[in-house]
């Protein structure tokens, strides 16, 4: 099973003393641009039992910022030894110190993290920036207050919870306990790392559970650097990060033993195999997979030309926020026939109004994708769509603006449902554009994909508002806007975009068992014996 457990990348290979030592130039070379100033080392290791440490084979690997496409640090290899030793870390940290703190005590941690990133966030904000390559804009708005907020969130709830006591009869009484599942794991993506493991790792340690988490191989730093403030407040043990790639450190945490559950979030592909190595085990998992989000734009947005028409459009133009890497990217326009050359005229336009290049240059709207690789699979997308017969409306080319970076032009595809540049996850700034007659053909091209994850509807019709949302197979539905990620409300798939949900209290409980407590106060036997 190992073998075909995930996903294996083209792997950096062990290099001799004399490559390295050039590796090591080309990072020190690096680091004097992209990275200058924020003061970090030239490697980082694994974070096991509250210390960096080496790997246990001694290996790093390059880790390339697409600003520019070149190191500016190297990252610590996992292996199954790695996993191995950070699982024993946090398994021990549960039994003797983290399973003994209490509620108020977590939930001050959690504040005090909270606060720790906030007073660190215009350096965590460029260094998520340098390693995944989004706008400083972006970062500084959205991807660390967001964390920030899941922390200060989860502190609270955590304090406000209450049991559930009931009583069976006059003799007996039944209490439901919420328990810790002991350590989980957690494997996150590389679009939102520092986000993403915010929203993994509040509600897990506010359940209660320790936990060993794995980021992923294109973006292993910006976790790191959060993990040295982190260490200043919680117990060592209570959260490890071993870095790596899917193949090695990814698949040994995910065939771990030594784990209580999985939570993973990236491609339905992956998801499946990480659901495989959890029956395995027997134990719970939340998978947060793919989407190809449908955004529905109906004939009332254009009735007048007003502030809200303004926000449509810029919801339209949405689909290139984080470079369009983000499982709810809009992929999908449907623009209600009537109004569609009218209100598309607008979209391009503000689509070619977006400004690209440096992401550390705060004027920036739109960062690079996050590899080579991904950059080039973006490319290859934009090109079968014009070869099955899509016509490009804006952009559909790669984006020299910063020399060795991973830029595309926003681009804007108009065809039909049936095409796969509408029915394949790019993960790109790419959106394809179709129409519709009316709300049953709009639901019936919305629900027309086997992903369930987001979708967005535009009125400014009160019953519509409504109605057509509740058709719309997604777990979350954006109304008259969209890409807002509050703590508080739920997210989460349908169909082949996962199962389970992220954010809201509902969390805790996929961290949790019930443990129910049967109390007899009889002094009575039963009288069977």
């Amino acid at each position: 099973m190992a073998s075909r457990l995930l996903h294996r990348p083209a792997l950096l290979r062990a290099a001799p003393a004399a490559a390295a030592r050039l590796r090591s130039t080309a990072v020190e070379s690096a680091l004097s641009s992209v990275a200058d100033g924020l003061g970090l080392p030239s490697k980082y290791g694994h974070y096991i039992n509250g210390q960096f440490v080496e790997p246990a084979n001694g290996q790093y690997f390059d880790n390339i910022s697409p600003i520019d496409g070149q190191p500016f640090i190297q990252a610590a290899r996992g292996t199954k030894a790695d996993v191995d030793a950070a699982v024993l870390a946090a398994n021990t940290a549960y039994r003797t110190t983290w399973s003994k703190v209490s509620v108020t005590e977590r939930s001050n941690m959690l504040l005090k993290i909270a606060d720790l990133l906030e007073e660190n966030l215009e350096r965590l904000a460029t260094i998520e920036c340098v390693d995944n390559g989004k706008a400083l804009r972006e970062t500084k708005a959205a991807d660390i207050p967001l964390s920030i907020d899941h922390f200060r969130y989860f502190a609270g709830v955590i304090r406000a919870e209450e049991g559930a006591a009931s009583e069976i009869d006059a003799n007996t009484l039944s209490l439901s306990i919420q328990e810790p599942l002991g350590v989980v794991g957690q494997i996150i993506p590389w679009n939102f790392p520092i986000p993403m493991a915010a929203w993994k790792l509040a509600p897990a340690l506010a359940a209660g559970n320790c936990v060993v988490l794995k980021p992923a191989e294109q973006t292993p730093t910006s976790i790191m650097a959060v993990m040295e403030l982190l260490s200043t407040v919680l117990p060592p043990g209570v959260v490890n990060v071993v870095s790596g790639f899917g193949g090695e450190a990814g698949e040994a945490l995910a065939t771990n033993k030594g784990i209580a559950k999985l939570g993973f979030t990236g491609s339905t592909a992956t998801g499946k195999n990480i659901l495989h190595a959890a029956a395995e085990s027997l134990i719970p998992t939340t998978l947060e997979l793919g989407g190809k989000s449908p955004s529905l734009f109906f004939s009332s947005v254009l009735d007048k030309d007003d502030d809200f028409l303004d926000k449509a459009v810029e919801g339209a133009v949405l689909f290139a926020l984080n470079q369009g890497e983000v499982c709810t990217c809009q992929s999908r326009l449907l623009v209600q026939e009537d109004i569609y050359d009218r209100f598309m005229e607008k979209v391009v336009a503000r689509t070619e109004a977006i400004k690209t290049g440096d992401p550390l240059d705060e004027a920036t709207m739109m960062g690079a994708q996050v590899s080579s690789a991904q950059h080039e699979k973006i490319v290859n997308y934009i090109n079968l769509g014009t070869s099955e017969g899509a016509k490009v409306l804006t952009g559909g080319a790669a984006n020299d603006v910063v020399n060795g970076g991973y830029y595309i032009k926003p681009t804007i595809l108009s065809g039909t449902n049936d095409m796969k540049i509408f029915q394949e996850e790019i993960f790109g700034p790419v959106t394809s554009v179709t129409t519709f007659r009316d709300e049953e053909e709009a639901v019936a091209i919305a629900n027309d994909t086997v992903y369930g994850l987001g979708a967005g509807v535009w009125t400014r019709d009160a019953h519509q508002a409504y109605t057509v949302p509740r058709q719309i197979q997604a777990g979350r539905v954006w109304v008259n806007c969209y890409h807002a990620y509050p703590a508080h409300a739920p997210f989460g798939g349908y169909k082949k975009s996962g199962f389970g949900r992220e954010t809201h209290k509902m969390m805790l409980g996929h961290y949790r068992q019930t443990k129910n407590m049967l109390i007899s106060l009889d002094k009575n036997k039963l009288g069977f014996f």
